[in-house]
């Protein structure tokens, strides 16, 4: 069980990493930055397509998402949110003006080398103990710090049950601020 999160200057590092070398192909900042807007898996990030967004409802179906009961016909749709620090769905827009739509996926990428190019980019910069899964965890740890409940982060992440879900939470304290202040202000 893990529960490493990346700092916001981490997070600045690799994308600029990635931001500055014309030679890479792969949108690396964009996928960072859009994992950690819907706290989806790498695999699932190269697998979404154009056909299955709404952006007029602002709704992405992830198909075949994994569950360990069920490993096929288990699609999801889930609210494209900008609560994270990061806006999925202007993410995507920006992913249209650049990739067009010659392929069907959004991201038509190979999902391990998206993983070696992170992996790489992170021994380059000297990131330790830091996992592309890890940005799961803090997209998830942003939706509750946003003051999303347990069936509303739940809503996003895929996850059926709060023992699952509790794995991939893990807060800042000082994020509590935040949410004070919200319910104060409401």
């Amino acid at each position: 069980e893990r529960d490493r999160r990346p700092t916001d200057e981490e997070l600045e590092k690799l994308c600029a990493h990635f931001d500055g070398n014309p030679r890479q192909i792969i949108p690396m900042s964009r996928i960072i930055k859009f994992a950690v807007a819907t706290a989806m898996r790498q695999e699932e990030i190269c697998r979404v397509t154009w056909s299955d967004l709404n952006t007029r409802t602002k709704m992405l179906t992830i198909r075949d998402r994994k569950d360990p009961r069920e490993k096929k016909g288990n699609d999801q749709r889930i609210p494209l949110l900008s609560v994270s620090g990061f806006d999925a769905l202007a993410l995507i827009e920006e992913q249209r003006a650049i990739r067009g739509n010659e392929d069907d996926r959004i991201f038509p990428y190979a999902h391990k080398s998206a993983g070696t190019a992170f992996t790489r980019a992170c021994q380059d910069l000297k990131i330790e103990d830091l996992h592309f899964h890890d940005l799961r965890h803090e997209g998830t740890s942003r939706l509750f710090e946003a003051g999303f409940e347990i069936q509303q982060v739940a809503l996003v992440t895929g996850h059926k049950d709060w023992k699952m879900l509790r794995r991939y939470t893990h807060l800042r304290p000082e994020a509590l601020h935040a949410i004070a202040d919200r319910k104060a202000a409401a």
